[in-house]
């Protein structure tokens, strides 16, 4: 059984070809940030609000900004860089859907097709009116994204061994940052963030689908889906073997066989019938309430506007800063890879939202107090680095994985569906009403998300479970606990069976209504 825990080069190549999905998931989340000036003068000239001749930037593309940007420009804009989420939202019920139609890795394959798509629109914007095709390849991106994001950690979850599901899971938050790192450095205006090669930057985010249309078929598929999805052993038990070297995947396998019987009992539960089904209510809420901390903490919004922050707080060379945070943020979800197996999600989640709510509260003092002394500057700064390290350690990766493990296979897909559209609805959300409650608040907006966070921080400590070194069985034993254990009474063999397992008739006879 030891060699089972070993890391084969066939989980590397498996765990890797999935990544390249949530790169390109990264990449195009920070892609728009930096040629936004650039852009924007397209948009006005091909709307005709602005002169045909390009105008002369200065070196930190101050001239342009004495100008007023057209309404009808600004519009255009904030529809390309929302667009992305709406297409995300949209898409992310389908994960379920098309996780269990074809498999885990032909799924991905599948989603493939709209990437490179997506990307072919945006190189091809110059050709005719940029703001359109900048904005149909934004929401192919999006909708390609919100599959994306919800197959990757659904097939990692599923291949990974126990002892390295946290690691494992936490990598594809790794490959996001990195993500958006590459898109950041690529978009300074001496490499591609310029009038000439923009929409090869914004083209460039459909590249990692092609890489990883040549690697997936060389992935074995998951030997969950096959045994419980499939009822397909022999496949399994090569599936296994193949990620797990020469060794005897009896336990394994009668691991699944229990959780298949689970399943069976539980039938395939529907997005509606997860809804309105009290059995699985507090995993839901955890698993809901852990995607809306790391969408409402706010780190979006420093994500959006980290340029402008930097302006305000006197930063000459503003990208630079911003390229900073991105390198800060792939380094801090290294430490959190090597830390999540070791140290527990719930801890790591406890140490990052608490950690954040006091950065929020040192931002917000060091922007109010800027224009008296001229140090705050350094505070709301350094506040800015140790919100994003504090991120990246628990609320940034966790809750893409811990979905996974809080729900058995019957509703895990349709779990990580409505997490999923959580996550992009309400980080479409902070991407549109982010300017207008930043221009309500001024200085003190960041208090607004120092209250949410110490919300979320209360919430996880009081009833976010442990699921470090768990089988998915002993996690859903731990809510069936609670669920029973209800005040004066005590856990008895028969009272609370009863219970449950009418629900569970009922969730059935729902099922196949």
């Amino acid at each position: 059984m030891e060699s089972g825990k070993q890391l084969t080069g066939t989980l590397a190549l498996a765990v890797f070809s999935a990544v390249l999905g949530s790169l390109q998931f990264g990449y195009s989340l920070g892609v728009i940030n930096a040629p936004q000036k650039v852009i924007e003068q397209h948009y006005g000239r091909s709307l005709g609000v602005l002169p045909e001749e390009p105008l002369l930037l200065s070196e930190n593309g101050t001239e342009t900004e004495k100008q007023e940007v057209h309404p009808s420009v600004v519009m255009y804009w904030s529809l390309s860089v929302s667009i992305f989420s709406i297409g995300g939202v949209v898409s992310s019920f389908l994960v379920g859907f098309i996780g269990d139609l074809r498999g885990r890795v032909k799924g991905m394959l599948m989603v493939n097709v709209l990437a490179v798509i997506a990307g072919l629109l945006m190189v091809m914007a110059k050709m005719w009116k940029p703001h359109v095709m900048v904005i149909a390849g934004r929401c192919v991106m999006g909708f390609y994204c919100g599959l994306s994001s919800g197959l990757v950690p659904m097939y990692i979850g599923e291949i990974a061994p126990m002892a390295y599901r946290g690691a494992l899971g936490t990598l594809h938050q790794l490959a996001t940052v990195t993500g958006i790192l590459l898109s950041q450095v690529l978009g300074l205006e001496f490499l591609l963030g310029n009038d000439y090669y923009w929409p090869l930057l914004l083209g460039l985010s459909g590249a990692p689908a092609v890489l990883q249309s040549l690697l997936l078929p060389l992935c074995p598929e998951s030997p969950r889906y096959l045994y419980i999805k499939r009822g397909m052993v022999e496949e399994a038990k090569k599936s296994l073997r193949r990620l797990k070297g020469e060794y005897d995947p009896s336990a394994d396998l009668e691991e699944m066989r229990r959780e298949k019987e689970e399943v069976e009992k539980e039938a395939q539960v529907s997005i509606a019938v997860l809804v309105r089904s009290s059995l699985y209510r507090q995993q839901l809420f955890v698993a809901l309430m852990m995607h809306l901390s790391q969408q409402l903490s706010g780190i979006n919004a420093i994500f959006y506007y980290s340029t402008a922050i930097f302006e305000r707080a006197g930063v000459t060379q503003p990208i630079y800063a911003t390229i900073g945070v991105g390198v800060l943020n792939t380094v801090f979800t290294m430490v959190s890879v090597a830390l999540v197996d070791r140290a527990g999600r719930r801890t790591l989640t406890l140490i990052g939202l608490g950690g954040m709510c006091i950065c929020a509260v040192a931002m917000t003092v060091g922007l109010v107090y800027l224009s008296v002394y001229s140090w705050m500057s350094y505070v709301s700064m350094s506040a800015i680095f140790l919100f994003v390290c504090f991120f990246e350690i628990g609320p940034g990766p966790i809750p893409w994985f811990i979905v996974a493990e809080l729900f058995s296979q019957g509703p895990r897909p349709a779990a990580l569906a409505l997490a999923g559209c959580t996550n992009w609805t309400s980080n479409f959300i902070i991407g549109m009403t982010f300017p207008y409650i930043e221009a309500l608040c001024g200085s003190y907006v960041f208090i607004l998300f120092a209250v949410l966070l110490f919300g979320f921080t209360v919430f996880t400590y009081l009833r976010v479970p442990e699921t470090k070194g768990k089988t998915f069985e002993e996690i859903a034993a731990v809510f069936k606990k609670g669920r029973q254990q209800t005040p004066g009474t005590r856990k008895t063999g028969t009272g609370t069976g009863t219970g449950t397992s009418t629900e569970l008739e009922q969730l059935k006879s729902d099922s196949h209504a």
